[in-house]
């Protein structure tokens, strides 16, 4: 039995949640086995997909384009990442709007989540930290609260 069912509360093992992948080689598949074919093959280690439905070790992850699959629990992470989505972000070195630029950070960069709050989110990537808007990247839900 899949569960698909979308809880009102952002708990760990609730669905739908982000993870990212644990390889820069991640095979996902047309289902939830290895007697399914694989359809495509990530490579891009860290890279945040959105768990949306769960059968044994298998999750269906949905990416960035709204591409689903099904993927090994073994090769996804905990660790949160996110996607820069904006053609060209200025990483701030406070939350707000204007405030001192730490980096530009390009469209399809990896950072690390840290902390989101409000409309923004504290990020790590390249060697710098700071804050983006929370609709600069693709990683986080609307409404979540990171720690």
């Amino acid at each position: 039995m899949l569960v698909g069912a979308i809880p009102t509360s952002m708990a760990q093992d609730a669905l739908p949640r982000w993870v990212s992948l644990r390889s820069d080689e991640v095979n996902v598949r047309t289902g939830p086995g290895t007697r399914y074919p694989i359809e495509w093959v990530f490579v891009r280690e860290s890279l945040p997909v959105e768990v949306i439905a769960e059968f044994d070790n298998w999750r269906q992850i949905r990416d960035m384009d709204g591409e689903t699959g099904w993927i090994h629990q073994n090769l996804l992470s905990r660790n949160r990442f996110a996607v820069v989505v904006d053609d060209v972000a200025m990483m701030v070195r406070d939350p707000e709007v204007g405030g001192v630029p730490v980096a530009v950070i390009e469209p399809g960069v990896i950072a690390q989540v840290l902390r989101c709050r409000a409309d923004w989110c504290r990020l790590h990537a390249g060697g710098h930290t700071g804050w983006l808007l929370r609709t600069q990247i693709w990683g986080v839900y609307r409404e979540e609260e990171v720690d």
